[in-house]
């Protein structure tokens, strides 16, 4: 799980710094560019599976 979150950081990282390098005149604060990043990221990522649906049997 460790991995998977230094990966989805390493993404936010990534296009956090790109936004920020797109910016026309970055005013912004590295959080902002932080946020906006994650939000992008959630955005795109696949919903996480936590495990069975109570109503569910098991297999």
């Amino acid at each position: 799980m460790e991995q998977e979150q230094t990966s989805a950081e390493e993404q936010i990282r990534m296009r956090a710094y790109y936004l920020w390098e797109q910016a026309d005149d970055p005013k912004g604060t590295p959080d902002e560019y932080w946020d906006q990043a994650r939000a992008e990221i959630e955005k795109e990522a696949p919903p996480v599976e936590s495990g069975p649906i109570a109503d569910e049997p098991l297999k």
